[in-house]
């Protein structure tokens, strides 16, 4: 009989829960997929059937010019006369003329497939051609030539624009040639400058960068893209192809204002500006470093660790039987070996059985043992905010003192001399941030606005897109999440009022199995995309705004937040997660440019490939990481705003999300859980004390926050509609004084949305969507914080002003006050004293 020792038995690997145990997910997070992905994206599998048109109409050119149709063996002289002569015809007014040469301009930049044989050649020859279109021009004509589509379709009657379902992939044909060339350009140029190995291409981009900064025809040309977003979400312009609209938003805006390694450099300088260090440490390398956590136990995982421990505890009864102690009394009398000896196999054995059952060995048997996880550190810095250093020294002066002094943070008279060393802890991880700089030079300016100067406005990327989109921001925010709500996956298609397949769906719908198959996956894929494109780009405006301004970005997230992103993005993760992450909604026959290139073939159930080889799709581990990223940003530091989430009942939605093994991506989960955890009660905390250790593992400490238990101040819930008052009126003064205008006119059209959802009964919000089927409630209020509370507490924001209304309304002067209003300012403003006791605090203020 074979003895049965711990190293026989099959228990569970470290870090993995059971046989539903995975390896880690092997995703990179990064700006953008790889190149030749991004460009696949733009095209739908419908679309297809239009490539040969791009060949045909550069061929007939061709015979128009004379010259032989194969653009690899004309002379550069050649190349940009023929150049010259498409942008010449790009002004014509006959449609048809105009569109030849804009697919003529379209085949060219897809590398001049129909010339070559392979997918590097004609990647080549893509990034050749580009360098060559931009210099002479063509992406400044094709803006132009969006603009006169865009105008053209401005003109058409009411009566004719079709129905949103009445729009198939036909009635935007002119608009994708467009669109594709302008996107092809930006991500060619985008791509070749990270890659670095082209110096003319270094040039291009900076160049270029310039160029999309500067208003076309009084314009940014991300401002006509979000405009035209705006649009297609109201019903005016169903026909515009919402994704390639979407993708070329997204890259513009990455091109322009720049991605990760830009951010990181842009937020180093400002804090050097401001007398700040250098950050030490980067979220996303760090993460590059970390092991995925096990995911948290399921139901079905609980059985079937019960099945197990059944299994050892049988197969414990086998090892303690008489045969295998005679068995092993006859094994030590031939070795020699004695019990309880200090074998070093013995030892190994006995640390190995520790190990599988993840419980620790006793102290003598873990001593010169190497710890089983390879950080014996925890990866992030603590930090403390100067508020918490200031809570700290309030709460020690009011008990050994009696008394607190307001603003001192060096005065440690009369206190114990533990508190000195609690003190020179949290100053020694004290960090403060760009905001708190931002915040305090604004509070400043609002108390003396004679006296303090702001200085010169830099005109930033961020900046001059902030000023181009305040008017219209709250109609931008709405549009993108409408998008986003109608391609979620979770989204029920009777909901959704617009139709974001006019640009996939072809007139006629087939009839075949086979073409019924690749449908479907292109809708799937459709709607994935749109999904990264818009992810992407709210993270990006979201990231840039909060290192431009602080208030910048508050003034983008309360919109978010009042059309129900926080909801939406909770809708989204309602969903078998895992599943969506490893889906494979892409044909790698039908992706550009494999279906053009070589002996193409018909696809068939037998040569219908799904997806690469890869475990996951890199467009929804992207756009998942991303829309916690949002989540996280709309809700950190913002009390009502978590609330919302445990209104929205989130943990449970949040927890089925720590099953994709990805640390990134169960960091940003692990961080929302963590924000919410002392509201969700002793119970929840008791049941999920392994999320509570992933959380203690992986999620940077604040030395004096308690966050797992709720016994803080701030766990409070009565001033929170306060602290989001206060933010909004801070986030008003700041606009109204620096952009009065554009304030101006973004209070005007708000008003305006307000009266028209108060006649429709519409709450400005996302469609009003409803989930009952898990209690997850996306109707909301336009009032800020309002998520599911009474209606008193809705009178409470309207009445405090938070929603700016109030403060554009045009108050009419009488004639008489008008007459004598010096004498008015005599009396009641020159002639009233001022008791400035009332209005400077004492230094120190004695506690009652």
């Amino acid at each position: 009989m074979k003895p049965i020792s711990p190293r026989n038995i099959d228990y569970p690997r470290p870090g993995s829960y059971g046989r539903g145990s995975s390896p880690d997910l092997d995703f990179v997070y990064s700006d953008a997929d790889l190149y030749d992905n991004e460009i696949s994206e733009l095209y739908s599998y419908t679309e297809h059937v239009e490539f040969q048109l791009n060949v045909k109409a550069f061929e007939d050119q061709m015979e128009t010019y004379d010259l032989p149709p194969n653009w690899q063996k004309l002379t550069p002289d050649n190349r940009k006369s023929i150049i010259f002569k498409l942008l010449d015809q790009l002004d014509v007014a006959q449609r048809d003329i105009r569109m030849r040469s804009a697919r003529c301009i379209l085949y060219l930049a897809q590398g001049c497939w129909a010339e070559i044989q392979s997918d590097q050649e004609q990647e080549q020859h893509t990034k050749d051609n580009i360098k060559l279109l931009y210099k002479l021009g063509v992406f400044a004509s094709f803006v132009e030539l969006l603009n006169l589509e865009i105008r053209s379709s401005s003109v058409v009657q009411d009566a004719s624009v079709p129905k949103p379902h009445e729009v198939s992939l036909s009635d935007s044909t002119d608009l994708r040639v467009i669109l594709s060339v302008l996107y092809i350009i930006t991500e060619t140029i985008r791509t070749e400058y990270e890659a670095g190995q082209c110096q003319e291409y270094v040039d291009i981009y900076q160049a270029f960068q310039k160029e999309v900064n500067v208003p076309y025809d009084e314009e940014l040309l991300t401002v006509k893209l979000l405009g035209m977003t705006t649009r297609f979400c109201s019903g005016t312009a169903p026909h515009f192809p919402i994704k390639k609209v979407l993708l070329l938003l997204w890259k513009v805006s990455l091109l322009s204002m720049g991605g990760m390694s830009s951010l990181r450099d842009l937020k180093n300088e400002y804090r050097e500006k401001n007398n700040l260090d250098r950050l030490k440490e980067d979220t996303i390398e760090i993460t590059r470093q970390m092991r995925s956590s096990s995911p948290p136990a399921t139901a079905a995982d609980i059985l079937e660790s019960q099945n197990q421990k059944e299994g050892r505890r049988i197969a414990f009864r086998r090892c303690t039987n008489e045969a295998f102690i005679e068995e092993q009394m006859d094994l030590e009398s031939q070795t020699g070996m004695v019990p309880n000896s200090n074998n070093g196999e013995a030892e190994d054995d006995l640390n190995d059985y520790f190990r599988n059952c993840n419980v620790l060995p006793l102290p003598e048997q873990q001593e010169n043992q190497q710890p089983f996880h390879n950080n014996s550190m925890l990866p992030w810095q603590p930090k403390v905010r100067q508020k918490d250093l200031e809570q700290f020294l309030e709460i020690s002066r009011s008990k050994f003192i009696g008394y607190t002094l307001v603003n001192d943070l060096n005065t440690l008279a009369g206190l114990p001399e533990p508190i000195h060393e609690g003190y020179k802890i949290l100053k020694n991880h004290m960090y403060t941030s760009l905001a708190d700089v931002q915040i305090k030079l604004e509070e400043n300016i609002a108390r003396n606005p004679l006296t303090t100067n702001e200085g010169d406005i830099p005109q930033t990327s961020a900046e001059i897109l902030y000023q181009a989109i305040l008017p219209n921001l709250p109609q931008y925010m709405i549009a993108l999440l409408k998008v986003l709500l109608a391609a979620s996956p979770t989204s029920k298609s009777k909901t959704e009022s617009i139709n974001i397949m006019s640009d996939v769906l072809p007139k006629e719908i087939p009839l075949t199995e086979m073409a019924s198959t690749k449908l479907e996956i292109d809708v799937n894929r459709h709607k994935e995309i749109i999904v990264k494109a818009v992810s992407g780009t709210l993270l990006l405006y979201l990231k840039h705004f909060k290192i431009n301004h602080i208030y910048q970005f508050e003034f983008m997230s309360q919109h978010l937040v009042f059309a129900n992103c926080i909801p939406l993005v909770l809708k989204f993760f309602n969903q078998n997660i895992t599943d969506y992450v490893t889906s494979k909604n892409n044909i790698p026959l039908l992706d550009f440019p494999s279906c053009v290139l070589g002996d193409q073939t018909n696809l068939t159930s037998e040569n219908l490939v799904f997806g690469d080889n890869a475990s996951f799709s890199w467009r929804n581990m992207f756009s998942c990481i991303n829309l916690l990223r949002i989540l996280n940003k709309l809700i950190k530091w913002k009390h009502s705003r978590v609330m919302m989430l445990v209104v929205f009942k989130s943990a449970p939605i949040l927890k089925k999300a720590l099953k994709v093994r990805h640390a990134m991506m169960q960091l940003y989960v692990l961080k929302l859980l963590k924000m919410q955890t002392k509201y969700l009660g002793r119970q929840w905390r008791k049941t999920n004390m392994k999320t509570i250790s992933a959380i203690y593992s992986k999620v940077r400490h604040r030395l004096n926050d308690d966050w797992a238990f709720g016994n803080d101040l701030e766990s409070r819930p009565w001033d929170f509609q306060a602290e989001e008052c206060t933010l909004r009126t801070c986030v008003d003064r700041f606009n109204n004084r620096r952009y009065p205008e554009a304030t101006l006119k973004c209070q005007s059209a708000m008003n305006t949305q307000v009266q028209e959802a108060v006649n429709q009964g519409d709450d400005l919000q996302t469609d009003n969507i409803n989930n009952n089927d898990n209690g997850l409630s996306l109707g909301g209020n336009l009032c800020m914080g309002n998520s599911g509370g009474d209606e008193n507490d809705a009178d409470h924001v309207r009445n405090c002003g938070c929603n700016g209304i109030w403060l554009d309304i045009k108050v009419e002067l009488t004639d008489d006050f008008k007459a004598n209003y010096e004498m008015w300012l005599d009396e009641e403003v020159s002639g009233t004293p001022i008791d400035w006791d009332i209005l400077i605090k004492d230094f120190a203020q004695p506690i009652n």
